[in-house]
């Protein structure tokens, strides 16, 4: 079974309150952050069919301040597909609803996996690309993978050979004390 990315394609819309801000006055990150995981739950339950749990986020990059009574819309789409895994991209803007000016404030990858009853992972249906935009899309979540897996196994190295780094710790504000 086969799914367009259009299938699963979500977009919600929520008023910023001044219960979601920080100590700073702006809308708190973490509150952003729980609306991120509902809509990556939302769209990728509606791809596969089955409940689905948050296995990692991707890097996410606060780009602008989300201010009270600002309009945050939020759009996911799946992005890629494995066997029991999806990759929602997120992309969030908030508008200022008085003056109608929008600002881009973040967007970040989801994997999420879809599981039974049980716990189990479950199949997922493919993904049909519709246009270059898609196919774009799916390939750079590859190329993400490939990177995140080089960078993995780069990092392995510092825990097996320690010493072989320290000598590079000279430039940085830091004290060995051992």
């Amino acid at each position: 079974m086969y799914k367009t990315v259009e299938e699963s394609r979500i977009e919600i819309s929520q008023l910023m309150l001044p219960s979601n801000t920080n100590f700073g006055g702006k809308i708190h990150g973490g509150f952003i952050l729980g609306l991120m995981d509902q809509i990556a739950f939302a769209c990728a339950s509606k791809h596969s069919g089955s409940y689905c749990v948050t296995a990692s986020v991707d890097k996410v990059d606060f780009l602008n301040a989300i201010e009270v009574g600002e309009l945050v819309t939020m759009k996911a789409s799946i992005n890629y597909v494995g066997t029991s895994s999806m990759v929602v991209g997120i992309r969030v803007v908030s508008e200022n609803i008085q003056t109608g000016t929008k600002k881009h404030c973040n967007s970040s990858y989801f994997t999420m996996v879809a599981i039974d009853n049980s716990g189990n992972t479950v199949n997922v249906p493919g993904l049909i690309l519709k246009n270059k935009i898609d196919a774009k899309r799916f390939i750079k979540a590859i190329k993400r993978r490939e990177s995140e897996t080089s960078k993995n196994e780069a990092l392995s190295l510092v825990y097996k050979n320690v010493d072989d780094y320290l000598e590079h710790l000279q430039d940085y504000r830091i004290k060995i004390d051992f």
